[in-house]
């Protein structure tokens, strides 16, 4: 008791330096007592005993832990705190090396939370991950010639345990990229960018995978002079499309088949979609005559998305949603605030207002993101 105690004075301490400069900045809130309790199970609500639970607080002067503690033979934590009704809270807990965290705690005192479950799993080197679902955007030449895609691939862990790589060499998911593409950038995605990367002809994730869905986005080249994108399929895709601004464009593999068109951002996509089985290939061959671009790919990610889960054809079976995984999001707000907190009087206007307009962004997709796991479970 006495230690934490000294760590909440060591912490109070510490986020009062935060806290202060913010006070004529921050709209007046009210706090109240509260109370988080519930318990650590594995999937089977097999209890998880000395789990380290860790309570997070996002508001407009703080935000990171406020406590932390072991959960008891039985898996089962208590938290008690004033509650900022302005802010947002959670709790994780830490199992095998990895964070899982819960959807955001209610601070309604009709509603409180007194049976919080946060479900944990054990890890697994070997459990499969598959591709659920996988998008091709095909862009129009740029002025070099050369054609950025986007591809939006959504990976599925049917398991009762997080796939992890067997070891610092190897990835928890690979999968083939086009032959002959070049470069990689890594878009809105539920893993770290940092967990990314490209090897040769192949897309490669070391993060931990838990069991469901994650979507990877990413975007590379097809260099000048290239008129064919060719995807091979290593262990089969249920639901694959193509979208391609050009006309002229053939597409050919699996059951692949035209369907109607999309348009995004004003612009005309030709859609191809069906599925591919293992050890088939995804063949698009594109027009020899390149034509000058009047956009940027990057304005077409949100509705590419957007269109991606909402179309009828975009059959997947629970609804998702795409952001940053909680942790990744957390710590996007506080490098936000560690560089503008208490800052306004020395910061231009114009900035001043991107920082709150960033901040209310992102906390946003917090809450979201937090909301939607939570009814996943």
């Amino acid at each position: 008791m006495r230690g934490r105690r000294r760590r909440h004075c060591r912490a109070a301490f510490l986020l009062s330096n935060l806290s202060v400069f913010s006070v004529l900045s921050v709209p007046f809130v009210t706090a109240q007592t509260n109370r988080a309790e519930g318990r650590v199970q594995r999937p089977d609500s097999t209890p998880v005993p000395g789990a380290r639970v860790v309570l997070h607080q996002v508001a407009a002067a703080r935000q990171g832990p406020l406590d932390s503690l072991l959960t008891d033979s039985q898996g089962r934590f208590r938290f008690a705190f004033r509650a900022d009704t302005a802010a947002l809270y959670l709790l994780s807990a830490r199992h095998s090396g990895i964070e899982y965290f819960s959807p955001p705690v209610r601070i309604k005192p009709e509603r409180l939370d007194s049976t919080v479950r946060i479900v944990v799993y054990d890890t697994s080197s070997t459990v499969p991950v598959s591709v659920e679902a996988r998008h091709l955007v095909v862009a129009k030449p740029d002025q070099d010639g050369s054609r950025h895609v986007l591809d939006l691939i959504v990976l599925r862990n049917d398991a009762q345990r997080t796939r992890v790589a067997p070891d610092s060499l190897q990835p928890s998911w690979s999968g083939p990229l086009p032959r002959g593409t070049i470069g990689l950038e890594v878009g809105e995605s539920d893993v770290s960018p940092a967990a990314v990367a490209r090897r040769g002809d192949s897309l490669v994730v070391t993060a931990p995978l838990a069991p469901g869905e994650k979507q990877v986005t990413v975007e590379y080249v097809l260099p000048a002079g290239r008129e064919v994108l060719d995807l091979g399929v290593a262990e089969g895709v249920p639901m694959l499309n193509v979208l391609a601004e050009e006309k002229n464009v053939v597409v050919s593999g699996g059951t692949l088949e035209l369907a109607d068109s999309q348009l995004l951002r004003g612009r005309s996509f030709h859609r191809w979609t069906g599925s591919v089985a293992a050890g088939e290939s995804v063949h698009v061959r594109l027009p020899g005559r390149p034509r000058t671009p009047e956009w940027l790919l990057a304005a077409l990610v949100a509705p590419v998305v957007l269109v991606l889960t909402s179309a009828a054809w975009y059959v997947i079976r629970r609804k998702r949603v795409s952001g940053a995984p909680p942790g990744q999001l957390l710590d996007a707000l506080a490098a936000l605030d560690a560089r503008y907190l208490g800052r306004e009087g020395e910061t231009p206007t114009d900035e001043w207002r991107s920082y709150l307009a960033e901040r209310g962004r992102l906390k946003g997709l917090l809450e979201t993101s937090l909301a939607a796991r939570g009814q996943n479970r």
